[in-house]
């Protein structure tokens, strides 16, 4: 059960918990279908069964061990073409609770991973519903690695395995930051600080101003990062041409 008291506007302000559920983004889908929720709620779960990523991965987590939860978020101001600028904001909300924890080791890989060098610490899958040309409803769908130390995959990592604690991290306190920071940077997105937005995502940005390989449609080359466009395409000199990607377009390699 998660009892939290977050000092924020809206963010966590109410909190659905469920026991176990297939997906916190769906149950989130189904409470904005059926009724017109309160913007911040928070869908949250210890055992989630068929978490999804970007690209139709699944989201493995063991139960009782992690953060897996839905933001539900009303970002009218937000038309469609924007709907990047949201994932900057949550990016570095999230940022902003775990650096504390790990220093410079912490990185956001884009479009949507949290790193600790280069291990998957969490994911962002933020699903939109429009309004016309305008965003009605955000639900951002958030998992960490928390407490869990053993996976079933090498590229993972967890807080507890990169910063231990003696016991454990305590999971409502954590959830309970993380609310207030994704809203501080959810409310300078609101104010239209967006220029702000993007220094601060580029400082942290996973691999930024590196030059390394990369895959795009069966081709593997070299380049350097050096941007995000207006759209969140990702931008990539190669060989003195910057191309642009989207994301399913460009893998790391």
């Amino acid at each position: 059960m998660y009892k939290i008291y977050p000092k924020t506007l809206f963010i966590g302000q109410i909190i659905q918990y469920l026991p176990s559920c297939q997906s916190t983004n769906d149950e989130a889908a189904t409470l904005i279908a059926q009724s017109d929720p309160n913007k911040g709620l928070v869908v949250i779960t210890d055992n989630q069964t068929a978490g999804r990523g970007q690209r139709g991965n699944q989201w493995e987590a063991k139960a009782g061990e992690n953060l897996t939860f839905s933001l539900i978020l009303k970002p009218g101001f937000l038309m469609a073409t924007d709907q990047f600028w949201l994932n900057m904001a949550i990016s570095l909300g999230i940022y902003d609770t775990l650096q504390p924890l790990l220093g410079h080791s912490l990185r956001i890989k884009w479009p949507n991973d949290i790193y600790a060098g280069d291990l998957k610490l969490g994911g962002i899958l933020i699903e939109n519903t429009l309004h016309g040309y305008s965003i009605a409803w955000s639900v951002a769908g958030i998992g960490l690695n928390v407490n869990q130390t053993e996976f079933g995959y090498s590229t993972a990592t967890s807080l507890q395995h990169e910063s231990p604690l003696p016991n454990t991290y305590d999971l409502p306190g954590l959830l309970s930051r993380l609310c207030e920071t994704v809203e501080q940077r959810y409310l300078q997105l609101l104010s239209g600080q967006r220029e702000t937005l993007k220094i601060s995502y580029l400082q942290i940005l996973y691999r930024y101003q590196e030059e390394h390989s990369f895959d795009s449609d069966g081709q593997s080359f070299r380049g350097t990062i050096c941007g995000i466009d207006t759209t969140g395409r990702l931008a990539i000199s190669v060989n003195g041409e910057v191309r642009y990607f989207g994301f399913k377009e460009v893998s790391f390699k």
